[in-house]
């Protein structure tokens, strides 16, 4: 089986292990990268969490996650972009590659999306000195539609490249399939994101008919409408040589099964699709 290449999001296996088993079972099954979630990595702390990636000799393919710049006052943008320096200093501490970001919806009680997306380029902008100081590119995350109210009011994959590209270098994005695998443009998207240089992270799995679950029922490559092998073409015919994260939220399916039967599912899974 092939894990060259293979990163495995832990929230993959967020209710089986905490962080320093993950990242051992991992390590025991081959796959050389993950990417923990910021409340993973506190709930053992940050020198635990640290500790355990390299001693195991893995590579941290991301960091998840900053954003949330939108909010209803000044106070509550200054908050979310304080925390998003934090997120940084963590990223750089476990040697992601990025941090990835999902931006943030609409304030409580707002209703305009423009005023939002404004927000968020300008939490970008910054955070963005701070991101090269300690050396970690940050990643814009388009999310699939149905979150532009209360998590990403940035949802198309131009979107996130014209706010990257209004920000300069080290800014660049995290292609996620189950958000962006609609989008009639998405083939010229890629392309260009591939000739500007800005694709930091790519995330698979696939998306059930019927969806039982907007956010909880993610299937497992190849359960799916998701044309997986159609993507690994474009985002490799756009120079993405990185690695390929496989993030499933599954509350009742892949959540419910063994950790080890997971992660043995998932290679399974990228050597079929991807190998």
């Amino acid at each position: 089986m092939k894990t060259e290449g293979l990163s495995i999001n832990l929230a993959t296996v967020r209710q089986q292990w905490k962080l320093p088993e993950a990242v051992a079972a991992c390590a025991k099954l081959g796959i050389p990268y993950v990417d923990p979630w910021r409340d993973q990595v506190a709930a053992v702390g940050l020198d635990t969490a640290a500790k355990a990636i390299r001693d195991n000799g893995l590579k941290v393919s991301g960091y998840c996650r900053g954003g949330m710049f939108p909010a209803a006052d000044a106070a509550g943008r200054q908050a979310a972009i304080d925390d998003n320096k934090r997120a940084l200093d963590e990223a750089a501490a476990l040697g992601a590659e990025c941090l990835v970001l999902v931006v943030g919806g609409l304030p409580a009680g707002t209703r305009d999306i423009g005023a939002a997306r404004q927000m968020v380029q300008d939490g970008l902008a910054a955070i963005l000195p701070h991101a090269r100081a300690v050396g970690v590119p940050l990643a814009i995350e388009p999310l699939h539609p149905m979150y532009a109210g209360d998590r990403a009011c940035v949802n198309t994959l131009k979107q996130a490249l014209d706010m990257a590209g209004q920000l300069g270098d080290d800014v660049g994005v995290a292609i996620d399939v189950y958000h962006v695998w609609w989008d009639p443009e998405i083939e010229t998207q890629i392309a260009r994101a591939g000739r500007e240089k800005r694709i930091l992270g790519y995330h698979i799995c696939d998306w059930l008919v019927p969806t039982k679950d907007l956010l909880l029922d993610r299937g497992m490559p190849g359960d799916g409408v998701i044309d997986l092998p159609r993507f690994r073409k474009l985002i490799e015919a756009a120079g993405y040589q990185g690695p390929t994260e496989i993030e499933i939220f599954s509350a009742q399916d892949w959540w419910t099964r063994p950790g080890e039967e997971v992660l043995k599912t998932c290679i399974e899974r990228y050597s079929a699709t991807f190998a």
